[in-house]
């Protein structure tokens, strides 16, 4: 039993999610300090524009991916082991036209984020903190375009390496600023946003000078860029994480200002926090799915996902059946409603778990993104409607219903299509 456990560890694929695994949960342990850090050396209202103008730079970084991520994982792997000719062109189109579409919205936003910021955010942040928020969505796109493509070539070790040295400087940085009284909104923005991402380009740039001068010689091919395949995933994605978003939305609407809003955040973080080891898992398979040929490859990666993917499912069960003193020993008695919460949201998200499998499948393998465009769709609709008539009857509770339901007609959605594509294999 112990020579299986050992065999199972030592597989490339166990590697290097081991790998990616801590990496990730060594940048959530970095993120938690310099929160730890900030709340104590900023007021809280300085804390709250911080957390919003960064909540700005994250999620348009995330939204201005247009769908590229899906596109690396998906074509890179095999250029790579068969080297071909285009490579550099493919890494090049990716990046020059994401950044090309990426600075029409960030120039918008740079013209506008003053106006939007008096009528909208109400920050009251000085133009020079907006501005400097708007220049690091740039360097946040390019730093995910940069692990995304090494995550994709298999340097899980690099890509976290590079990340958490990065992460390092930030907190000594930050504590060189301490004593240098530098620390405000903008010296935080700054160093997370374009220090940061600049830092892990510098060493990126000193490991793959080869590759950053093919690179730059490189053509720019559109074809390369592949419009529909990235462009329907983008949509699909942001379906999806929009729906992920609307039961936290629809509690606030309908309990605005109540403790229980408050406990539903918390419990989703803590969600949140078993699902990095779900995207550590997702990340090092992606390249494996991009790479099938033959029903038996097929078969065999299918079997090797499932066995991956039952730990973060595991985990999620466990999480259900935490009493409620260690969530009282974590977060205090003030929080005490949050574990019965939890434990409803830890069990739709084990069907979560599960609806990678064939979502990889159909992703990377046949490149069918309008199923998943699909399957994104009924979730959002299905998530919002049922949080709409569920919360005012059930409350906090309510949305754990909406959620298992719509995890699963998703579930359905994307196995029966898989099913059908693989038969045409």
């Amino acid at each position: 039993m112990l020579e299986r456990i050992l065999n199972f560890v030592k597989k490339p694929t166990s590697r290097n999610i081991i790998v990616n695994t801590i990496g990730n949960y060594l940048n959530v342990f970095f993120v938690a300090l310099f929160a730890f850090m900030l709340v104590r050396l900023m007021k809280p209202a300085e804390y709250g524009v911080l957390s919003v103008l960064l909540g700005i730079a994250y999620v348009l970084a995330n939204i201005l991916d247009f769908g590229t991520t899906a596109s690396i994982y998906s074509y890179l792997p095999a250029m790579i082991e068969k080297k071909t000719k285009n490579l550099y062109v493919f890494l090049k189109t990716i990046l020059f036209y994401q950044t090309a579409f990426s600075a029409v919205v960030i120039s918008l936003l740079f013209i506008f984020f003053p106006y939007l910021d008096r009528v909208f955010f109400k920050t009251g942040a000085p133009a020079w903190e907006l501005y400097v928020t708007t220049f690091s969505v740039l360097f946040l796109i390019w730093q995910n375009y940069a692990i995304n493509s090494l995550n994709a070539a298999k340097h899980f070790f690099k890509s976290n390496l590079f990340l958490n040295i990065s992460n390092l400087i930030k907190t000594v940085v930050l504590f060189a600023f301490i004593p240098l009284k530098m620390i405000s909104v903008g010296s935080v923005i700054f160093t997370f946003g374009i220090l940061g991402p600049a830092i892990f380009f510098f060493l990126l740039f000193f490991d793959k000078k080869y590759v950053f001068q093919q690179i730059i010689r490189a053509a720019v091919d559109k074809r390369e860029f592949r419009f529909t395949y990235t462009l329907t995933f983008f949509v699909a994605s942001q379906f999806f994480n929009l729906a992920l978003r609307m039961d936290l939305f629809l509690l606030s609407f309908f309990f605005s200002k109540s403790p229980e809003v408050g406990y539903y955040g918390l419990a989703q973080k803590i969600i949140l926090t078993i699902i990095a080891s779900l995207v550590s898992i997702t990340q090092v398979l992606s390249p494996n799915f991009s790479r099938i040929k033959t029903k038996l490859e097929i078969f065999k990666e299918l079997r090797h996902g499932l066995l991956y993917l039952l730990i973060p499912a595991a985990l999620f069960v466990v999480l259900f059946f935490t009493p409620g003193w260690v969530f009282n020993l974590f977060f205090t008695e003030n929080f005490s409603q949050t574990a019965s919460i939890t434990r409803a949201l830890s069990l739709p998200f084990i069907i979560y778990v599960f609806m990678n499998l064939p979502m990889l499948f159909l992703l990377y393998t046949v490149k069918k993104p309008s199923v998943i465009l699909v399957a994104n769709l009924a979730v959002f609709i299905i998530i919002s409607v049922g949080c709409y008539f569920l919360i005012p009857r059930f409350g906090v509770f309510g949305p754990p219903w909406a959620i298992a339901t719509a995890f699963s007609v998703n579930l359905l959605i994307l196995s029966f299509a898989a099913y059908k594509e693989y038969k045409k294999i």
